[in-house]
């Protein structure tokens, strides 16, 4: 679980309730006709921008935002460089029973083991890449354009309401009713949008760009281990995946592992 995401969504609805609250009762912010207007004008208009079911993933891969990263780039290195001794000692058909759980990463190694050649290993798992980058932008563009499309549809229930209210000007009991239409659905809009859609795009971006960088260092070491690259070499050309200060302190942690500099 991702501890920021689901403590920034949890702070700011309770800062905006507490703001409401602390000047009036929660129940004159409760308009259902409001939060139709834009609830069903925001899901209507995602369904005539994408296919459904590219919709229904959008909303599945949401999930995302709320779980942390369990790949870690050092235990990726980690593996790599044990994986690499492992085959400078048994050669690449002992890559088959290898204990790696990231599925990315069996395929690449059981491409090795098959006896594939280190280009075309390079080509088939970047092709993945690329293919799987795509996947995660869909659910990005989807939930940015449901972040644009509910301020608009807040602005819509703000003209009818609006329009409401002006008609019935003659009728006092009316007017209550429609301003409140007219600008609480401007306020549904806008939280919707800013406090919920947009952070879930920003936040996929993030982790698309996560495994995007996991990725990309998988590819070096399964290219590395399939030309028999020295495990020392390699280790340090795989460190240049890490950020600075983060590979700082793990080459201040990190003991080589044994037969490494063989």
């Amino acid at each position: 679980m991702d501890i920021a995401t689901l403590a920034g969504l949890i702070f700011g609805v309770v800062v905006i309730l507490t703001a409401i609250m602390a000047s009036s009762g929660i129940g004159i912010f409760i308009n259902v006709p409001g939060l139709l207007m834009v609830c069903g004008g925001t899901f209507g208009a995602t369904l005539i921008k994408f296919p459904f079911e590219q919709v229904r993933g959008a909303f599945r891969v949401a999930g995302q935002a709320f779980t942390k990263r369990e790949e870690q780039l050092e235990t990726l290195i980690e593996q790599a460089t044990t994986l690499c001794t492992t085959v400078r000692k048994g050669g690449l058909l002992a890559l088959e029973d290898a204990p790696v759980d990231n599925p990315f990463f069996k395929k690449g190694l059981q491409l090795c083991a098959d006896g594939n050649p280190g280009d075309f290993i390079r080509d088939v798992l970047n092709r993945e890449m690329e293919q799987s980058y795509e996947r995660h932008q869909v659910g990005q563009d989807i939930w940015r354009a449901i972040g644009e499309s509910a301020p608009a549809f807040g602005m819509i229930g703000t003209l009818v309401g609006l329009v409401q209210m002006l008609v019935n000007l003659d009728d006092p009991s009316q007017l209550g009713p429609g301003m409140a239409l007219a600008l609480l659905t401007t306020l549904y809009g806008a939280l919707f949008a800013n406090l919920i859609a947009l952070p879930i795009a920003d936040k996929l971006a993030i982790r698309s760009t996560q495994e995007q960088m996991a990725n990309s260092l998988i590819v070096e070491a399964v290219v590395g281990i399939q030309q028999g690259a020295n495990p020392r070499v390699l280790h340090e050309m795989l460190e240049a995946y890490l950020p600075s200060r983060e590979r700082s302190e793990y080459q201040a942690q990190r003991a080589p592992a044994p037969g490494e500099g063989s």
